[in-house]
Formats: C-alpha cells, sequence, structure tokens
C-alpha cells in the first residue's frame, strides 16, 4: 500500500489519467494523419490517371497509402503502449514506488519523426513529366487534326 496521504495518492492517480489520455488524443491523431493521407493519395492518383490517361501510375514502397497505412497502424500501436504504460503506472503508484520510464518516449518520438521523414519524401517526390513534343492519341488533344493517322 502506499505511504501517500489519500489526497495525494488521487492526484497521482489523476495525473496517470490525464497522460493516458493525452497518449489516447496522439495515437487519434496518426490514426486521422494516417487516414487522410491515405485517402487523399489514392484520390490524387486517380485523379491523374484521369487526367492522363496514356501515364502508367509509378509503383513504389514509399507511397502515401503505405505511410498512411503505417500511421493507422503505428496509433492502433500506441493506444497498446498507453493502456500498458498507464497500468504500469497504476500499480507502481498503489505500491509507492513510481519510477517514470523514458524508454517509451523515445521509441515513440523516434517512430513519430520517421514518418515525418517519410511523409516528406512523398511530399517532395517528382513525378517524371511527360513529353509534350510529341502529340497523343487522346480525346483531350487540343488538336485532333494533327494526330497521326
Amino acid at each position: 500500500m502506499s505511504k501517500l496521504s489519500p489526497i495525494d495518492r488521487q492526484r497521482e492517480h489523476q495525473a496517470n489519467e490525464r497522460t493516458f489520455l493525452a497518449w489516447l488524443r496522439t495515437s487519434i491523431a496518426l490514426i486521422g494523419f494516417g487516414f487522410a493521407i491515405a485517402r487523399f493519395g489514392i484520390f490524387v492518383r486517380q485523379l491523374e490517371s484521369s487526367l492522363r490517361p496514356a501515364i502508367s501510375p509509378t509503383h513504389s514502397y514509399i507511397n502515401s497509402e503505405n505511410l498512411g497505412v503505417g500511421l493507422v497502424i503505428f496509433g492502433i500501436v500506441v493506444i497498446g503502449v498507453a493502456l500498458w504504460s498507464y497500468n504500469r503506472a497504476f500499480w507502481q503508484i498503489e505500491r509507492g514506488a513510481y519510477r517514470p520510464n523514458n524508454l517509451i518516449i523515445w521509441i515513440v518520438s523516434l517512430a513519430v519523426m520517421i514518418m515525418g521523414i517519410l511523409s516528406l519524401s512523398v511530399m517532395v517526390r517528382h513525378e517524371p513529366i511527360p513529353d509534350r513534343s510529341q502529340p497523343q492519341s487522346s480525346i483531350l488533344s487540343p488538336h485532333p487534326e494533327k494526330l497521326p493517322r
């Protein structure tokens, strides 16, 4: 049992709950960003294919869909880590032997930094510009009379 007064114990548990809720908000944000990034990438790909049907899409492992799915999975993992950390702190408070764990903070921070770097690479990636010197056989061509026969 803890040597803290009942009011101090209550404060400790409430602080633990606030920390847990902050972790949950972070994981919900990660899941939301992942969903938005994945859906926006699909939208952009469909828009490009409808505007330029002759260009085949490039397949890369670092694309917005994979990054979005990775963020959603990472958000779900963060919920599990938050629950584990909350439960660990709860029992340490009850025993009066609380010890903070900085390793979790470092791991999550590094993972978010890696996801951020990957999202930068998706944002600045340049697709090859098609050669406009040759007319394309498309109904979108502004000069259909100049199409090869």
